[in-house]
């Protein structure tokens, strides 16, 4: 079983793109577990047709601790098996020990057994790792390997920047490396040609660049995935191509983050070419 994270900065679209990939390996005929650690919950919303999953928090707060595999997951788009981590209620507690205490509970119930077959293990995490508790996937070596969502804008960037920074701490002990960078466009001037610059600077690849596509919006609001939503447009072949390419990855490196001028510096030179 592949343990994969899915990091990058909060709204650069890491959810959309983590459950769309995930609706393309499922249709390649892979059992793939989504571990949600975000407190929104919203990890799994397109896989299940809604946000209709409870939190294993709350349901550890309204149940108790004796509790069942089933009580914790439910099942999505071709079999897949989706888990919400959850959060503390607002205002109260630490968000990332949802993550600590949903990943320890489904490994004392189970849910990672050989018996269970699955091909891939998911964590879609919030934000970028200067919290220990959303670090926690690439500490603990809990996840094996980590793709970055980002865009050709400067805070996208420095958080990605971020993130290979905490797998570079990390990476000898747990054993974890970065799979690549996924762009998620945002239509700025020469977007691929910088994050592929950046990429290269960081030692990785980028693994696909994901065209910006009005059709995403519109499956969303119909609670799906581009693929379940509408399989024949181009743009669930882009999702398609992305699952394709990380099942077949043989990228996985220790990062070389860069310091803040040189993040800058290729900022400016391909933000000013024509």
């Amino acid at each position: 079983m592949r343990k994969v994270a899915i990091y990058g900065k909060g709204g650069i679209g890491k959810s959309t793109t983590t459950q769309n990939t995930v609706a393309g390996l499922a249709e390649m005929g892979k059992k793939v577990m989504v571990v949600g650690c975000d407190p929104k919950a919203d990890s799994t919303r397109l896989l299940l047709g809604g946000l209709s999953q409870d939190t294993v928090l709350d349901t550890l707060r309204n149940e108790g601790e004796d509790l069942d595999l089933e009580d914790i997951r439910k099942f999505g788009f071709k079999g897949t098996v989706c888990v919400e981590s959850g959060g503390p209620e607002p205002g109260v507690g630490c968000a990332g020990r949802g993550i600590i205490t949903s990943i320890n509970m489904l490994e004392q119930l189970g849910a990672y057994d050989e018996d269970e077959k699955l091909d891939y293990a998911f964590y879609d995490v919030l934000g970028d790792v200067v919290c220990g508790g959303f670090a926690m996937p690439i500490r603990e070596g809990k996840a094996q390997e980590i793709y970055i969502v980002v865009s050709g804008e400067m805070m996208a960037m420095y958080a990605a920047n971020n993130i290979c920074k905490g797998i570079l701490k990390f990476a000898e002990a747990g054993g974890v490396r970065l799979g690549g960078l996924i762009c998620n466009s945002r239509k700025v001037d020469n977007e691929y040609q910088m994050i592929d610059a950046l990429a290269q600077k960081l030692g990785t690849q980028m693994i696909h660049f994901v065209p910006r596509d009005n059709m995403v919006q519109k499956a969303e609001i119909n609670r799906k995935t581009v693929i379940d939503y509408a399989p024949e447009h181009p743009q669930a072949d882009e999702y398609r191509t992305l699952a394709k390419k990380i099942d077949q990855n043989q990228m996985f490196v220790i990062p070389k983050p860069l310091k803040i001028e040189e993040l800058e510096s290729l900022l400016m030179e391909y933000g000013i070419m024509n």
